[in-house]
């Protein structure tokens, strides 16, 4: 699967150093299902989406939804499982994180963010 570090450009940090990329349906539809958690600068990336859900998965996570200009839309803290995430109008991608990522790198609305390594295709 292809991998991306996410940068948070407005803030100096990085989100993620190795983050998965799901494009397909299957990998969009799959997401984090069937994993125990994310390691601290992990995270998936979901194009296009603009909700996300937690059912069925095991640990909590950070949300932030993006907009096609890379601009951060909205962030969910900590979203719990089996529980369902905004749908968020405008909404590009969403980037799921470990739970208190968002905290740590005072990700908030408005920012800009860079995904290194993304693939157009």
């Amino acid at each position: 699967m292809e991998k991306v570090c996410i940068m948070n450009e407005t803030r100096g940090v990085c989100l993620a150093e190795k983050a998965d990329i799901a494009k397909s349906f299957f990998s969009r539809l799959k997401g984090l299902l069937g994993r125990k958690g994310l390691h601290p600068h992990e995270g998936l990336v979901i194009i296009p989406c603009s909700s996300v859900h937690c059912l069925g998965m095991k640990f909590p996570i950070d949300v932030i939804y993006v907009s096609s200009g890379h601009k951060v839309l909205e962030v969910v803290e900590n979203l719990q499982p089996n529980r369902l995430g905004p749908v968020v109008k405008g909404s590009k991608y969403v980037i799921e994180l470990s739970a208190g990522t968002i905290s740590a790198t005072s990700t908030q609305r408005g920012d800009i963010l860079v995904l290194e390594g993304l693939n157009p295709k």
